[in-house]
């Protein structure tokens, strides 16, 4: 009788403890299928229960801000980019979750990055894209590391209805790389902080950076009038273009039409003081900072950030991980092995609020620098930053 009441006590004990997690994602298909079953996974080794939600993507900040407050809401979100981190930590809706990640020795440093603020880690990072520089084998024996041999390789390849090189250049995303090759920022970045009040697209690195985006086109005839992003894929699956600029969001196509590709990062361009060093966007597991299970709902989001978990889910649906075990594993992907180069060499893109007051003046300066041959770039960019700090003012 004592034995079974002592068994009993311990169930009923094991059941108060048990915790119901309630998660959102925006996972669709096989990607959703992988995050129900490491949730499986989970309350199995746990005993607690996950209640895997789907959210639409664009609902989920909003919907978040408005019910944790409350009580309501998920635990965890499942995931979120690094651009809305900033909002929802200034509204207080988000757990600082460094206690619940004990090592970051396997994540890459920029993903870490981009998943930090004010000195916080506000989301563990699960996935990240940055551009690379696909190349068709077929046209591009070599992949080109310097400038003279990507000029030489690009300049081989353009004529006779084919090109040798393109990519939007009206897009400042697009182009962040070669931005910061020349020393041009969006926000001083110091120590891990970056300071709305300096910003650095008109300063003489951006102003360089926009006549070598002009000489492009017109100096080096390699990317037409009216290229953009569009245009250039199509042409690349046409076996059409032997390299051009874009990010993991294109590689279904390409794989599609069967091209035989590579990837690699833009070489350094001429003059440049430093590295090209693309933006790079990282997704994160965040904690509702009103959960009532927080280590719990921190331990399944460390979970889905381990190496093991980072393989399933790039066969799920061909994320790039963070783990950095995880991309050595799949090293014979060029995908993971081509973009996470650009990942680890790339910039996060700021995770501050102000960041949406740069877009618009921005991109407008950017496309407008490469509408017609030498531009006025300072003026241009003078005039976009002059709008940027009153946006943020």
């Amino acid at each position: 009788m004592k034995k079974a009441l002592t068994v009993l006590s311990l169930a009923l004990l094991g059941h108060a403890s048990a915790a119901n997690l309630t998660v959102w994602t925006h996972f669709g298909t096989t990607e959703l299928a992988w995050l129900k079953s490491q949730a499986a996974a989970y309350e199995k080794k746990s005993g607690h229960k996950i209640t895997v939600v789907s959210v639409p993507f664009d609902q989920i900040p909003d919907k978040l801000i408005q019910s944790a407050p409350k009580g309501q809401g998920p635990d965890l979100v499942v995931t979120l980019p690094q651009d809305r981190l900033g909002q929802l930590a200034a509204a207080g809706v988000i757990e600082p979750m460094d206690k619940y990640v004990t090592s970051k020795t396997d994540m890459d440093r920029t993903a870490v990055q981009a998943m930090t603020y004010q000195g916080k880690l506000f989301g563990v990072p699960m996935f990240a894209e940055a551009v690379g520089l696909v190349y068709n084998k077929k046209l591009v024996s070599t992949p080109p590391t310097t400038w003279a041999s990507f000029l030489k390789t690009a300049q081989a390849n353009t004529g006779n209805g084919k090109f040798g090189f393109l990519a939007d250049l009206g897009n400042a995303y697009m182009n962040y790389g070669v931005i910061s090759a020349y020393g041009g920022y969006v926000f001083k970045n110091t120590g891990g902080t970056l300071n709305p009040k300096d910003v650095g697209l008109a300063n003489a690195g951006a102003d360089k950076a926009s006549a070598f985006l002009n000489d492009l086109r017109y100096k080096y005839n390699l990317v037409p009038e009216g290229v953009d992003g569009g245009a250039a894929r199509s042409a690349f699956i046409d076996g059409r273009l032997a390299m051009f600029l874009t990010g993991p969001w294109d590689m279904g196509d390409i794989k599609k039409a069967g091209i035989d590709y590579g990837i690699v990062p833009f070489p350094t361009p001429p003059g440049a003081t430093g590295k090209w060093s693309p933006f790079v966007g990282v997704q994160g597991t965040m904690m509702n900072a009103y959960s009532k299970n927080k280590a719990a709902a921190g331990a399944f989001a460390r979970s889905l950030s381990t190496s093991d978990a980072q393989i399933s889910f790039n066969k799920a649906g061909g994320r790039i991980p963070v783990s950095l075990s995880a991309r050595t594993k799949l090293k014979s992907d060029p995908v993971v092995a081509g973009f996470g180069k650009s990942i680890s060499m790339g910039t996060p893109m700021p995770n501050i609020p102000q960041m949406g007051a740069v877009w618009g003046p921005w991109s407008n300066a950017i496309a407008q620098s490469v509408q017609k041959p030498g531009q006025n770039y300072g003026q241009i960019l003078d005039k976009a930053v002059q709008e940027i700090n009153s946006n943020i003012k």
